[in-house]
C-alpha cells in the first residue's frame, strides 16, 4: 500500500466533531476522490499505524514543544497488510513549510536497521539512490541522537485526493491511540492504547503551493479554527496528564 507522497508542502491541522467532518467529507468530494485505499470500505478508511522513535531524553518531542523554527521528526509508518513495506520517514518543518523524506523497506529488514545496522540498497522494497539517501540520512539523525522506538500510534484515515495530482490532499483521522514503547522491537501490532483526542476527530489540510479558493471557502463555510494536533506530541502529554490523575511519578516514565 503505498500513499500519495508530497515531499513538500504546508499543513493546517483542525479538531473537529464527527457532524462537522461528515458536511466536510460532502464538500471534499465536489473537488477531489476519496483515497482508493479506501474507498471500498464502508467507511471509507483505512488504518495507520506509527512507530515515533526519540532520544533518551525526547529531543524532538521538546523542540516541537519549545515552537523550534526547524524541527524534525522520525518514524516508520506502515499499514496492515503484511505485504506493504514499512516507511522510514523524516518529517522537518522549515518556518511554515513540511518537507518529508522516506524510503521504503522491506518489513524483514526492519529491525536491523532498528539495530544499529548501516543501510544498504538490499534493505529496501524498491531499487531507489533516492530511498538510498534517504534511508542513510534516517539512520544517521537515528544514531545521532541515540533514538529508539518511543511512542505507536494508530489512526483511522480517511483521505481525498486528485487522481493525477498531489497538490492537495485532505485527510480526516478517527478514533486515534497511543501506547507507549518500551523496547527497541519491531512488533507490527501493538496491544492496547490510549484514546488520544477522545471523539475529536483531525482534519488536515495539505497543499504543495498556492491555498487553494475552494480550501479557503470550506474553512470560511464551516467556521474552521486552526489547532495544534500532533499525534506523536498530544499522545505524550496525553500519557504524561493520565499518570498525574493517577497520582503517579512522571519524572522518569519517558527516560530509558
Amino acid at each position: 500500500m503505498e500513499q500519495t507522497f508530497q515531499r513538500q508542502r504546508f499543513e493546517l491541522k483542525y479538531r473537529i466533531n464527527e457532524s462537522k467532518a461528515q458536511e466536510i467529507r460532502f464538500f471534499v468530494e465536489n473537488y477531489l476522490e476519496c483515497d482508493p485505499n479506501g474507498a471500498s470500505n464502508p467507511d471509507r478508511s483505512y488504518k495507520v499505524h506509527s512507530l515515533y522513535l526519540d532520544s533518551p531524553g525526547l529531543n524532538t518531542y521538546h523542540r516541537t514543544v519549545n515552537g523550534d523554527r526547524n524541527r524534525y521528526k522520525l518514524r516508520l509508518r506502515y499499514y496492515d497488510s503484511v505485504d506493504s513495506p514499512v516507511f522510514f520517514e523524516i518529517k522537518q518543518r522549515r518556518n511554515r513549510v513540511i518537507r518529508k523524506k522516506r524510503a521504503q523497506v522491506v518489513r524483514d529488514s526492519v529491525q536491523d536497521l532498528l539495530n544499529g545496522h548501516a543501510p544498504t540498497k538490499n534493505h529496501l522494497a524498491k531499487n531507489s539512490l533516492t530511498e538510498l539517501d534517504a534511508l542513510e540520512h534516517f539512520c544517521f539523525l537515528t544514531g545521532k541522537l541515540q533514538a529508539s522506538p518511543k511512542m505507536h500510534v494508530t489512526y483511522m484515515r480517511e483521505a481525498y485526493e486528485k487522481r493525477d495530482s498531489n497538490d492537495v490532499r485532505v485527510t480526516i483521522d478517527r478514533d486515534v491511540k497511543s501506547s507507549r514503547v518500551r523496547h527497541n522491537h519491531f512488533e507490527p501490532q501493538q496491544s492496547g492504547g490510549l484514546p488520544v483526542f477522545g471523539n475529536t476527530v483531525i482534519l488536515e489540510l495539505k497543499f504543495t503551493n498556492r491555498f487553494p479558493d475552494w480550501l479557503n471557502e470550506l474553512t470560511q463555510r464551516f467556521h474552521l479554527r486552526r489547532e495544534s494536533a500532533s499525534k506523536y506530541v498530544d499522545s505524550i502529554e496525553f500519557i504524561r496528564f493520565s499518570r498525574i490523575e493517577k497520582g503517579m511519578n512522571t519524572t522518569p516514565v519517558y527516560h530509558e
